[in-house]
């Protein structure tokens, strides 16, 4: 029998560990937004490089963005949300998982 632990095991091990839910969720967070991101450039028909030039962004600042690999601040998402003619809207929602 193999002691190599499964991908659960791994994971579970992990979640545990002090901040790790914290970082996972900023991360998905990161994650969807770039994708939010990535979906309006598209449909706008832009490349990276345009957006970051409408946004006063490097292209590959959009790109690391779109991929959810850096958390943004609030002024680089009013930023693209300006370039792509729309509107930042940030809320508070109940948490489901709150009792």
């Amino acid at each position: 029998m193999s002691n190599r632990a499964g991908w659960q095991e791994v994971r579970d091990r992990r979640m545990a560990e002090p901040g790790a839910v914290e970082a996972y969720e900023a991360a998905r967070l990161a994650y969807e937004l770039g994708q939010s991101v990535r979906q309006l450039r598209e449909r706008n028909g832009w490349s990276q490089a345009q957006l970051a030039s409408a946004a006063g962004m490097t292209q590959s600042a959009v790109a690391r963005f779109e991929a959810g690999g850096t958390v943004p601040t609030l002024p680089v998402l009013e930023r693209l949300a300006r370039a792509l003619s729309m509107k930042l809207q940030v809320s508070f929602a109940p948490d489901s998982e709150a009792a």
